[in-house]
């Protein structure tokens, strides 16, 4: 079994929702930060939201403040990314990640240590 288990995605109109899981292994990180990057065509992997493993540390890039809301429920061993009103930019495949602290997954991406497989969401205009 994989370590990191990512669900959710796929296509959806522009200004519409979609919700992203990603469930980890408690036994391989037990009180880790998760997190979200994305990955346009043609363009580098970038942060997209962070949480700690209390759950009262979130972060977020610029470009999705106000519209993309992270959260995780550690009795499932589970993050969460729910994304609102979404943007055709916004299309790209959606990598769930785990690291030590939330300032690995935010500014140290080498010090990610699992990334998911990736899913594909795609924002129709």
């Amino acid at each position: 079994q994989a370590d990191l288990v990512e669900s959710g995605g796929g296509l959806v109109q522009a200004g519409g929702s979609m919700r992203l899981s990603c469930a980890a292994s408690e036994q391989t990180f037990p009180h880790h930060a998760m997190g979200w990057f994305r990955q346009a065509p043609g363009m580098e992997r970038k942060f997209v939201a962070a949480i700690n493993w209390v759950g009262d540390g979130v972060y977020y890039t610029d470009s999705v403040k106000g519209r993309f809301t992270i959260s995780r429920d550690n009795g499932k061993n589970t993050a969460y990314l729910k994304m609102d009103s979404l943007l055709p930019e916004d299309t790209a495949v959606y990598y769930c990640a785990v690291a030590s602290t939330t300032r690995d997954i935010r500014d140290r991406q080498p010090r990610v240590r699992q990334w998911g497989q990736g899913l594909q969401v795609t924002v129709s205009s």
